[in-house]
Parts: C-alpha cells; structure tokens; sequence
C-alpha cells in the first residue's frame, strides 16, 4: 500500500505501534489512545486516519487491524542493512539490541578507530570492525541506514565518509549539527537534551 503521511505523524506511529501492542482489548478508541499518551484527541485521530480509514463512531479502531495498519506503513517487511560508527558502550549497546528488527532494520556491525576494540564479537556473533574499512563494507552489503555514536568532534568526518558509502539515511546520536547534501535524510537524536528535558517536566510537575 502507498501512503502519503507527514514525517511528524511517521515518528509517532513507532509510538502508536507499542501502546497497541500492550493493550488487551478488541477495539480502541482514538479518545483512549490519546490520554494514556498524553497527546491531543485531534491530532492523534488524524494520526491513524492516515493510516488505517477503518475507525467506527463510539466502536473506535478494531485493535489487531491497526496494529496491522500500521506495521505495514512503516513498512516492516521491508528488511533493511545499518552500521554504527562507534562502538563505545553505546554503540555496542545499540549493535547488541534485538528490538530493531521487530521494525525492519538489521544492524549489522559497528566500526571504530581502536584497533583494540576491532574484530571483537558480542554476544550475538556481529563484529567490530576498522573504520578503514566502512566504505568497502557497506558497498559489499548494501548499508543504507547509518547510526553515528562518536564524539561530537568526530561526528563531521564520520557522517561525510557515510555520505560516501551511497548511505542516504543517518541516525546521529552526536550532539554536533551535521552538513549532508541535498537528498540525505539525518534524524537528529540528543540524549543529554531529551534527558533534560525529562527533568524540568519533573520539576515543574512537583512544583
């Protein structure tokens, strides 16, 4: 199915997609979603309008049909190859987690600059290897997705040698603003600010 989404209502679905999946009931309403997300009734109906026309006046969605909606917007069925540049705790976490394939992305390896961390094997057999070697790699495996987990000062090189690669798509977990050509998707994700975010809402919660 072809769908003509907006990338903010795209975002939320992943969201939309987890809450369902929890729940135990047979049909759900908009209404009900929205206050146990803590988002507006409005915006959250137009949400999955653009996915899923199949919603019922004070009957709500029929919930394994949604879920279904939705899974196939995102397009999980669609499997598709990713690198992380860094492998620091957090991009050995990342590399170790299995939660990615559930939405169609297969990370396959990380890289890194300490050659005393290249060609270790976590847990689930996948490798570290020499950032000297990226751009073979992901030409010989088809990488589309890359996740950058470097330092900040580093993330500028890292992303152009990405860019390189024929990688059209970059999940950067540096605090840097990266400068990619015309075409390339980059998904910005700043840990120290979310989790601060996270605690002035606590504070003003309290207050």
């Amino acid at each position: 199915m072809s769908y003509k989404i907006s990338k903010a209502t795209l975002g939320r679905l992943p969201m939309y997609l987890e809450f369902l999946k929890r729940q135990k009931v047979e049909n759900i309403s908009s209404t009900q979603i929205a206050k146990q997300l803590e988002l507006g009734e409005v915006l959250v109906r137009k949400d999955l309008n653009a996915v899923c026309d199949q919603g019922k006046p004070k009957i709500g969605y029929n919930r394994e049909r949604l879920i279904d909606s939705i899974l196939d917007c995102l397009g999980v069925e669609r499997k598709v190859s990713a690198i992380i540049a860094g492998a620091g705790k957090l991009g050995t976490a990342l590399l170790d987690y299995k939660g990615f394939t559930e939405f169609g992305v297969d990370i396959k390896a990380a890289f890194d600059i300490d050659p005393k961390k290249c060609s270790e094997h976590l847990s689930n057999g996948k490798c570290i290897y020499s950032m000297d070697t990226i751009e073979e790699y992901c030409r010989s495996n088809d990488i589309k997705i890359g996740i950058i987990a470097v330092p900040q000062s580093e993330a500028q090189d890292v992303c152009s040698k990405m860019i390189q690669c024929n990688i059209k798509a970059i999940w950067n977990l540096s605090p840097a603003s990266l400068d990619v050509p015309e075409g390339t998707l980059v998904k910005n994700e700043n840990l120290a600010l979310s989790l601060s975010f996270l605690k002035t809402c606590m504070i003003r919660n309290e207050e």
